[in-house]
């Protein structure tokens, strides 16, 4: 008899296991060697491989939505956008599970000649660890959507930790009835499956985040192949900021 629950993070840790196979192997889209398979053939023909920055974000950047300071890039990948904000004057650290796709985006800020500082771990571990904020900017394009829904509660938590006062939120995650699963969080667990990743509405989105103040949150704009931006219409793509907290008296 296994008795080993002594705090919230030993119920995360719990549940967790449960999105494991009998063999060990991990069902969600949390298992670094899941994500190592998939970034392993560089060449595929993977819409987020290429080496381009989400167009929502490099509007941010020209609408003076935001500026030039410290960035995370929260399941970075190859490094697209960290190496954009980096070119644009941002400090930036890059996080991502996967040794794979780190090592690729090394290689990217090399041939690139851009200074980043990648990572390779859990951000739940690592962010404000190892990477410590407070952090102006963390973009999270694609990462998010993969988590279980007790894991949502870990990331408001990083947020706080590390989120700068007027700092933002640069999200990019599955839309509802376009890409991703809608099925309820309770069904989730009874399925023990995030099939491929989930699906969040407008209001979803808003209801999460709502301790940030919402500046953008559209679809994000379907760019063509010879864009020197990535866009694809099957994504929400929002910015929320973090507001000082009002004193009373």
């Amino acid at each position: 008899m296994d008795r080993t629950v002594r705090s919230a993070e030993d119920v995360f840790a719990l549940l967790d296991g449960l999105f494991s196979s009998p063999d060990g192997r991990v069902r969600t889209a949390d298992g670094a060697a899941l994500w190592d398979g998939f970034y392993a053939d560089r060449a595929r023909a993977v819409p987020f491989f290429v080496a381009k920055p989400d167009e929502s974000l490099a509007g941010y950047l020209d609408q003076g939505l935001i500026l030039p300071g410290r960035a995370l890039d929260l399941g970075c990948g190859p490094g697209r956008n960290a190496l954009f904000l980096a070119s644009r004057g941002f400090e930036v650290d890059g996080l991502d599970l996967s040794p794979a796709a780190v090592g690729w985006a090394e290689d990217r800020a090399r041939e690139a000649g851009a200074d980043v500082r990648f990572a390779c771990g859990d951000a739940f571990r690592l962010v404000g660890q190892e990477l410590s904020g407070p952090y102006d900017l963390i973009v999270d394009s694609g990462c998010f959507h993969h988590l279980p829904p007790h894991r949502r509660v870990s990331y408001l938590a990083l947020l706080d930790r590390v989120l700068a006062p007027r700092g933002h939120l640069a999200l990019t995650c599955f839309a509802a009835g376009a890409m991703g699963s809608e099925l309820s969080d309770a069904d989730l667990y009874r399925a023990l499956d995030l099939q491929g990743g989930l699906a969040y509405t407008p209001e979803s989105l808003r209801r999460i985040f709502s301790a940030l103040t919402e500046v953008r949150l559209r679809r994000m704009h379907q760019e063509p192949p010879g864009s020197a931006l990535f866009g694809e219409a099957f994504l929400w793509t929002a910015l929320f900021r973090r507001d000082p907290e009002e004193r009373s008296g």
